[in-house]
């Protein structure tokens, strides 16, 4: 599939990004819609974005129903940073990111989808450019609707799986535990300085990050 053909119309063209493509980035955080989903491993990437709007002034976030997201956007620096949050349920998050890349023309490469690991252990973010799902159904989407797997990751680690019989799907859509959360400020924190790195100048570099000590 062609990233840019059938651009579809959205009800706000006002905002239709003109900045040229080196100037235009976005952050993808990846989750589940619904109250009965927050606080969950699985939406550690909606909490991440979240926090990254409010502490870079970028507004409220807005439903954008024709791109199938929530959509927060501003100027950091010299670039233009569109924040968004798919409504799509995570196993279509694909659907949101085709939408907004197309009509904004934003291509894979400057794209970051922030998304929780399974098979990372809790207390580590490891970065990189493409490379496969490992079974995340949400990156699945994404890749598959892209039509290319090499946009940026920020993979936030959710393991390990406790206790290993559990099936993964219910462990993903559990809460975070009483120590996790207590050490989510610092995660959020290091997640929000990693896309500021790359807002304001480096590249998504392959390296793992660790915030508990």
């Amino acid at each position: 599939m062609s990233l840019f053909t059938n651009r579809p119309q959205s009800s706000d063209p006002v905002n239709y990004v003109t900045l040229g493509l080196n100037k235009t980035l976005l952050i993808v955080g990846l989750g589940n819609i619904g109250k009965e989903y927050d606080g969950t491993r699985h939406n550690v990437g909606f909490a991440c974005v979240d926090e990254f709007v409010r502490k870079n002034d970028l507004g409220g976030w807005t439903e954008k129903k024709d791109l199938k997201c929530h959509l927060a956007s501003g100027q950091l620096g010299e670039t233009r940073v569109i924040v968004i949050k798919p409504t799509t349920l995570m196993n279509l998050s694909g659907e949101a990111v085709l939408a907004v890349a197309q009509f904004y023309k934003i291509p894979p490469q400057l794209i970051i989808v922030v998304h929780d690991e399974l098979d990372i252990d809790f207390g580590q973010i490891r970065t990189r450019i493409g490379g496969s799902s490992a079974g995340h159904n949400g990156i699945k989407s994404v890749t598959n609707l892209l039509g290319d797997e090499n946009y940026g990751r920020v993979r936030i680690g959710i393991g390990p799986k406790k206790p290993t019989q559990m099936d993964s799907a219910d462990f993903v859509l559990q809460k975070f535990s009483a120590k996790e959360q207590k050490d989510m400020p610092a995660l959020i924190k290091e997640v929000t300085a990693i896309l500021s790195e790359r807002i304001y100048g480096n590249q998504l570099a392959t390296e793992t990050r660790s915030f508990i000590f």
